[in-house]
């Protein structure tokens, strides 16, 4: 099963007059980037969510958030509510006062200067800062349920993507045989053409023949693709059978893409002819949808 990088989960509990709101967002990255929001009740938890983000959700780039909201009600506990740090409110206050004084401004508002300093940093504070622990095996279980939550989003994205990527890579194989309808006629057309050309040359000019139709066959040889064709079809199942895995890697999907792109081009480097040269955009620009798609394979 593939599970796709970007994901998200929420889950919510109550406490005593508040609700906790749990969320979690993942994007696409190249390796395991966590940014934790929290409440400073729960920082001491941190590394125990680091660890369960980066056991379940593997890689990606991973936001998560714990808001704590006051809830409409006349009960609430005094260790849930903050305070205002009076000592930091009447520093930020007195020194609004003194840069008045040296700007000189005249004008003394003391109810603005006192909005201005309760808007500062580190005015405000909770009294409790160690998490109940009864409480806190509310708020983990939630936590829990986010990351589940998060994953199945993840698991659904992934087979979404897992159809989309079924399809290239049938429109690839669709191609590869149309390239054989081609074939016969493309190196046909060569050879006539070379024939042609080495009719006039040889009326013209003294030289080996035998030595001159070796070269034409070295260069007809060249020009052969069969070996192209059957390495492309391999990789094209090699990706089928990583794709039904139990455990398909998006980097390991990005390495066989990179051995499918090599295919290509050296078939449209050597096919010499139009209309396989038309097949060979076809696959390109479905081998690059295939690359953005593994890109954000976790």
């Amino acid at each position: 099963m593939i599970r796709s990088m970007t994901g998200f989960g929420k889950a919510e509990c109550e406490l005593a007059g508040t609700r906790v709101t749990v969320e979690i967002r993942s994007l696409n990255s190249r390796q395991l980037d966590i940014n934790l929001k929290l409440p400073a009740v729960y920082r001491e938890k941190e590394a125990l969510l680091r660890n369960q983000i980066a056991s379940r959700l593997i890689r990606g780039k991973i936001d998560v958030t714990i808001l704590i909201d006051q809830v409409a009600t006349d009960q609430v506990a005094t260790d849930q509510l903050p305070f205002i740090n009076k000592a930091v409110v009447k520093h930020y206050f007195e020194e609004l006062k003194k840069t008045t004084k040296v700007l000189n401004i005249k004008e003394n508002y003391p109810l603005e200067m006192m909005k201005m300093a309760l808007r500062m940093p580190d005015t405000l504070i909770n009294y409790r800062i160690v998490p109940d622990e009864k409480e806190w095996e509310t708020v983990y279980s939630s936590f829990l349920e986010a990351v589940d939550r998060t994953d199945k989003y993840r698991a659904g994205e992934g087979e979404a993507m897992k159809s989309d990527l079924q399809n290239r890579i049938s429109a690839i194989e669709a191609c590869l045989l149309e390239i054989d309808r081609f074939e016969g006629t493309r190196i046909e057309n060569i050879r006539t053409r070379l024939q042609q050309n080495l009719n006039e040359f040889l009326s013209n000019n003294n030289i080996d023949r035998n030595r001159f139709e070796q070269e034409i066959i070295f260069y007809l040889e060249k020009l052969d693709i069969t070996e192209e064709k059957v390495r492309l079809k391999n990789h094209l199942d090699y990706l089928k059978d990583t794709l039904n895995g139990e455990e398909a890697s998006g980097k390991k999907l990005g390495f066989i893409s990179q051995e499918l792109g090599r295919e290509i081009n050296t078939i449209g480097s050597k096919a010499n002819d139009f209309n396989i040269q038309k097949l060979v955009v076809q696959m390109k620009d479905d081998l690059e949808k295939i690359k953005e798609q593994s890109l954000n394979i976790l």
